[in-house]
């Protein structure tokens, strides 16, 4: 177990290892609420209680894993790319998309936070819930929030995105590709990505463009929405 604890890529290989467990189990399953990244998070947190690893040890070397975080995110460009003449005939749309979509998140987190009286460390903390990680990290630390709770909010947003989309298409009868892949990328981010990249081509190169858009709206509105409450 020392061996193991001291190992340099520890972190990486019980990280991967569950992921792959999570994306076999769902490809077998097809059932939605089985999401790989879910199942990897909770079989890592049973590995660690199970084995008396703490936190600390396991992120020694997982954190290597977050540096692959802003590369992945640059590469979603790859398929808006291959879609660019779907994006100038559609960029009256997707802007309002988007837009409305960062507004919805804002307002929304807003207003809850007025209701159940939030103080403004909790407020700002969750304002770049809806972004990737990437970027919610560094808005949050400019604001004066809690980062790992931001990235806690950011994993259960996106999680909660990846699972119920589907659904929540079938509900709205939401059928055009390009709507479903900007619903996702600006509500749920990469994890949102991940299953428009499962619904289709053009769904995750309007998400991957989506990802990008909402993140700087998101760091231009949270700039504005964060006075709001003190």
């Amino acid at each position: 177990m020392e061996f193991i604890t001291h190992s340099l890529f520890f972190g990486v290989l019980i990280s991967l290892i569950t992921y792959a467990v999570g994306a076999f189990i769902q490809k077998k399953t097809r059932i939605t609420i089985f999401n790989p990244l879910l199942i990897s998070i909770g079989a890592t947190i049973g590995f660690l209680l199970l084995t008396h690893i703490s936190f600390q040890t396991y992120y020694a070397s997982a954190r290597y894993m977050s540096y692959l975080l802003t590369p992945a995110t640059i590469c979603l460009a790859v398929s808006l790319y291959e879609r660019l003449e779907l994006l100038k005939d559609n960029w009256r749309a997707i802007t309002f998309g988007i837009g409305a979509g960062v507004l919805t998140s804002l307002s929304t987190i807003f207003c809850l936070s007025m209701l159940f009286h939030l103080n403004h460390a909790d407020y700002v903390t969750l304002l770049p819930k809806s972004i990737t990680t990437a970027i919610g990290m560094g808005v949050s630390e400019e604001l004066g929030g809690y980062v790992t709770l931001t990235v806690m909010s950011i994993i259960i947003t996106g999680l909660v995105g990846n699972i119920l989309a589907e659904r929540i298409f079938k509900i709205a009868k939401i059928s055009h590709p390009i709507a479903r892949g900007v619903a996702l990328g600006t509500s749920a981010h990469a994890v949102g990505t991940a299953k428009a990249l499962e619904l289709g081509e053009t769904e995750g190169a309007m998400s991957g463009l989506s990802i990008a858009v909402a993140g700087l709206l998101t760091i231009i509105g949270a700039s504005v929405f964060a006075p709001l409450l003190h």
